[in-house]
């Protein structure tokens, strides 16, 4: 088996030095504390930091948002792979048929219980 170069799926594969003896988020870099997400933004506000986002996560206004948003969808439609005429046609076929099929299905039903209601209540 191949293993993908710089995938990050699975810990061995992110992790050069491997599961053994590697380095992890928890322990210490250089003699320096680690601290959770939580204790840094205190550390941060506290420091003089007002908590405001800037650069690329600012915060933006809306009509950026949307442009943004519209932008996105349109980049998304692209990576999409359209049917040819020829496959839409075919799948809606499918769909039709398969409708009809399910259609008779539960009108037969619905007679078979309006016929048993009726022979039951009279």
């Amino acid at each position: 088996m191949t293993e993908t170069t710089g995938s990050t799926a699975t810990p061995e594969s992110g992790n050069p030095e491997g599961a053994d003896g590697a380095a992890d988020a928890t322990t210490p870099v250089n003699g320096e504390e680690t601290l959770s997400r939580r204790d840094r933004k205190r550390a941060n506000r506290s420091a003089g930091g007002d908590g405001k986002k800037s650069g690329k996560r600012a915060k933006k206004g809306v009509f950026a948002r949307a442009a943004l948003f519209y932008r996105q969808i349109i980049a998304e439609l692209r990576k999409v792979v359209w049917p040819s005429r020829h496959d839409l046609m075919q799948y809606t076929s499918v769909v039709v048929v398969f409708v009809v099929v399910i259609m008779g299905v539960v009108a037969s039903l619905d007679y078979g219980f309006s016929k048993l209601s009726l022979w039951i209540f009279g």
